[in-house]
């Protein structure tokens, strides 16, 4: 029988890892995305969209189409799906491994202030600028909607959810960028703070050596943990490696 195997996708290494298996012989694989974006790329293989219904919703779907391991390559701040997707594997005795992309790390010139929680982010902001570029996604704005004498340049994939600042401007865009464009970005907007969450990878990392140019601070969101006991690979070619191992569906 082929081996069935679930990618929690929703991000570069997803696709990559999903191409890889589909090209295998006589294997069978799933995409799943959560569907909060109305154009997600195309992915190799069987696509789902949609929520589970939860952790135990997750293992009900696990069972009935007879998958035989799960890669989690979500994105790193989606930890609902990771904390679920770790109770679903245990409750069904399945395999798991996550795919996480290596975070960012401060470098010599950088003047980073980890936080976290946007929230925390938010609290933080006004002793380091009045000119805001947030680069946290569409969701979650609402830790900022009461910093009513910040100006925010606000980018996002698709247009933002209220409730949010007063005084925004949304930039609608997706990576990946160059370090010129987003030198341009911040000198365009005046922008003298930087607010981003920890996502790793190169597609978004050119803001981070902007900033370090123009001597900007930059606030970084830390990642959730990880639940505890799972296996964690940092791309594609480590997941792959993780699954013909003695894992092996």
């Amino acid at each position: 029988m082929s081996p069935h195997i679930l990618v929690l996708g929703g991000t570069t290494e997803a696709r990559e890892l999903a191409a890889e298996l589909t090209a295998r012989p006589r294997t069978r694989v799933t995409t799943s995305l959560a569907g909060r974006v109305t154009r997600p790329g195309a992915v190799h293989g069987e696509l789902r969209v949609g929520g589970f219904g939860g952790a135990e919703g997750l293992a009900d779907w696990l069972r009935e189409q007879r998958v035989d391991a799960v890669v989690d390559a979500t994105h790193p701040f989606a930890g609902t799906i990771t904390a679920n997707a770790a109770r679903a594997a245990a409750a069904t005795g399945l395999p798991l491994v996550v795919l996480r992309r290596p975070g960012w790390r401060p470098g010599p010139g950088d003047h980073w202030h980890p936080v976290p929680s946007l929230e925390a982010a938010a609290g933080l902001l006004p002793r380091l600028g009045q000119r805001v570029l947030l680069t946290t996604g569409r969701l979650g704005l609402a830790a900022f909607a009461g910093l009513t004498e910040l100006r925010f340049v606000v980018r996002s994939v698709e247009p933002p959810e209220p409730p949010m600042p007063p005084h925004i401007r949304v930039l609608l865009a997706r990576g990946p960028f160059t370090v010129a464009g987003e030198t341009a970005l911040l000198r365009d907007h005046r922008v003298d703070v930087l607010v981003t969450k920890d996502s790793g990878g190169a597609a978004t990392s050119a803001k981070l050596v902007a900033a370090r140019d123009l001597g900007l601070p930059v606030v970084v969101v830390r990642r959730p943990p990880l639940p505890d006991g799972v296996t964690a690979v940092p791309d594609a070619a480590a997941a792959l490696h993780w699954l013909d191992g003695p894992h092996r569906p």
